[in-house]
């Protein structure tokens, strides 16, 4: 269960990268040693103490790294009481939300821990993070792990309790390290890094909330992610687990009768159709980020039935196909008019879908009222591998 969000600081939540990397050339062009922003910037990530010694290493420098972290420190200071301190887009509305979803916040930063202090108190955004929890208190600084790994600590979580924030490679790498998935922002003004370790890329926090860290922490460890929600039902992808439940629906001639391949994968036993939804995961619910989803009773937490999209060709035209079952016990209730609906809104608002198609047996009276009264049109008559179909289709309003 995700219960901790762990901030990187610089890139992430202020976009203070062109300034350190000022100050760093800045640095050495008080000593004589004139270089580009690129030097500095192959150090995002990892502490001010570890770009110093470095420095003072590839230009052969006699100034002691006290010396050069003085001159560091007044210049990044002159630029900061020139500049201010700019937070990255949206970010702060951010954090405000993660806080009151009631995740436990952290900053894990390479910064000292007076930057960080003094940033927080700037932006005012202390009395929302647990720990503040900066690289020079550990001994070694990004790429290792070691600052995220005192920051899970000190939120009393384990490392897969926890997501991370980062706009470095050095960050990434580290969050790698300390085994935590890493949410990789692709911010410009830190340079050109190497993201491709994170779980997942971001581009800014304008939609981003707490359902897609969820998402993104479900998917990481494989945990089924929960799609939408009604009053009586929660729709969500379909363990490993509950593919015995599942079976035992299908194979219940109500259900398989108006679905031919529903009651071929009927006939699967249960080892066979594990490892047939082993992949569906893969290549359906990852790849696409939709498929047939399961709906689980809220009361009970049981599956009674299937609900979702999935694509497929038709007349020779792609097309995202509805489909929907609920298992005999629980028909009449009207869970399937509630699902079919959660579903589109979900597909409308959540995903790039502008039109569903329903192909529906035309003897199937239930399922063409559904269809009818949640919003589908008639097309026509239609068929797919053989079998007639009444084609129903609703489109995205606005």
């Amino acid at each position: 269960m995700l219960k901790g969000i762990i901030f990187d600081m610089d890139g992430v939540i202020i976009d203070s990268e062109p300034s350190h990397a000022k100050a760093a050339v800045n640095t050495l062009e008080a000593l004589g040693v004139f270089i580009t922003l690129d030097y500095p910037y192959r150090f995002i990530g990892s502490t001010t103490k570890h770009m110093l010694k470095t420095m003072i290493e590839d230009f052969n420098l006699s100034a002691s790294e006290e010396f050069l972290n003085e001159l560091y420190n007044k210049s990044l200071a002159a630029l900061i009481q020139e500049e201010g301190y700019t937070p990255v887009p949206y970010v702060v509305n951010l954090i405000q939300h993660l806080y009151h979803k009631g995740y436990s916040l952290a900053i894990a930063s390479s910064s000292t821990p007076e930057e960080i202090a003094a940033v927080t108190e700037a932006l005012q955004i202390s009395s929302y993070f647990t720990r503040l929890v900066s690289g020079a208190t550990v001994q070694h600084p990004k790429p290792a792990p070691d600052v995220f790994l005192k920051a899970v600590s000190e939120l009393n979580l384990n490392t897969g309790e926890c997501i991370i924030l980062e706009d470095s490679s050095n960050g990434v790498k580290a969050a790698c390290a300390a085994g935590i998935p890493a949410v990789g922002l692709i911010n410009p003004n830190s340079g050109n890094q190497d993201l491709s370790q994170a779980a997942i890329l971001i581009e800014g926090f304008e939609e981003i909330d707490a359902a897609f860290f969820e998402k993104v922490y479900n998917r990481y460890h494989n945990f089924p992610v929960v799609i939408t929600e009604t009053d009586r039902l929660i729709i969500k992808e379909i363990a490993v687990d509950d593919i015995p439940d599942l079976m035992d629906i299908y194979k219940n001639p109500e259900i398989n009768s108006y679905l031919p391949e529903i009651q071929k994968a009927s006939l699967d036993l249960t080892e066979t159709a594990i490892e047939k939804h082993r992949a569906y995961i893969k290549n359906m619910y990852h790849f696409y980020d939709f498929g047939l989803w399961g709906i689980y009773l809220k009361e009970t937490g049981g599956l009674i039935g299937q609900c979702g999209i999935e694509p497929h060709q038709q007349d020779k035209i792609d097309i995202l196909e509805l489909g929907y079952l609920i298992a005999p016990k629980y028909q009449h209730f009207g869970y399937a008019t509630e699902a079919v609906t959660a579903v589109l809104q979900y597909s409308f608002n959540c995903l790039a879908v502008n039109k569903i198609t329903a192909l529906i047996a035309p003897e199937n009276k239930a399922s063409l009222h559904i269809a009818e009264k949640t919003g589908f049109i008639f097309e026509g008559s239609s068929s797919k591998a053989g079998v007639a179909y009444e084609k129903y289709s609703i489109l995205k309003h606005g």
